[in-house]
């Protein structure tokens, strides 16, 4: 089981609180999606969940144990590609599973799968100065997945992709988070991929971060969010959004001029 579960988390960096008395939990093999406002916390709490970070206060639990450090079973996708540059996409793939202790010729063939599943076969022996920064996240979801964790942590990975391939992309997480049974946590900007993939919603409050709601989505599979359930979500997101930026970006001043002029 690899059930993800915040019980009141608080951190700090220096005298700035980044998140206060966050809970909620991410059920085994289900896909969870957290949105919420520029700077509430979001990638912090990512960081918790895959042990490159502690807690002020507070627990993160995995499987029912105590996070503490990083975790095979544990993989996390940054917004940047952290590629070895002087490797080949094939060998940036095969990377670790070598450390792993897969012998190198079985390694390299299992790269080559998995980059022919995000549709980069071709470019198997490229160097990352020679790809686009969509194909580079892509070598980089590739390298993740070969490693078949339980729990996947995302933080925005498709927002250097185009339209359609990240359409493509989400496609592949979904089928992949099926076929292997792995717990998924995603942070995104993008609404429209909230609704689309996630189980349970998080929704997050301006700095310091707090949760706001938690929301269970039983939509089946593709969702196709002109549906009036999901399109009146969709509203309520984009209005607390809204809401959480004219509270952070701008002044009482400024909000009250907005609003006699509303």
């Amino acid at each position: 089981m690899t059930e993800l579960q915040f019980q009141h988390v608080h951190k700090t960096y220096g005298t700035g609180l980044a998140v206060r008395d966050v809970s909620f939990r991410i059920l085994s093999k289900s896909f969870g999606v957290v949105i919420g406002p520029s700077g509430c916390g979001k990638s912090s709490l990512l960081s918790l969940a895959a042990g490159l970070d502690e807690p002020t206060q507070g627990y993160v639990f995995l499987g029912g144990k105590e996070v503490r450090g990083i975790r095979d079973d544990v993989a996390l996708l940054f917004q940047n590609y952290n590629l070895f540059p002087w490797m080949t996409a094939q060998a940036n793939v095969a990377f670790g599973l070598g450390m792993r202790g897969m012998m190198k010729r079985e390694a390299s063939a299992k790269a080559l799968g998995y980059l022919n599943d995000v549709g980069l076969g071709a470019c198997a022996n490229r160097i990352p100065v020679e790809l686009s920064g969509g194909m580079k996240q892509r070598v980089a979801l590739a390298r993740t997945l070969a490693l078949k964790p339980s729990l996947l942590l995302m933080d925005e990975p498709f927002a250097a992709l185009d339209y359609q391939t990240r359409k493509i992309m989400q496609r592949y997480v979904l089928s992949t988070r099926e076929r292997t049974g792995a717990t998924v946590l995603l942070v995104t900007h993008d609404l429209a991929e909230a609704l689309t993939l996630a189980d349970r919603l998080v929704l997050m409050s301006g700095a310091p971060g707090s949760i706001q709601e938690v929301i269970d989505i039983t939509a089946p599979h593709p969702r196709d969010l002109s549906h009036p359930a999901l399109a009146a979500l969709m509203r309520k997101l984009e209005a607390h959004l809204e809401a959480e930026a004219v509270l952070n970006e701008f002044t009482a001043e400024e909000r009250g001029r907005m609003l006699a002029n509303a």
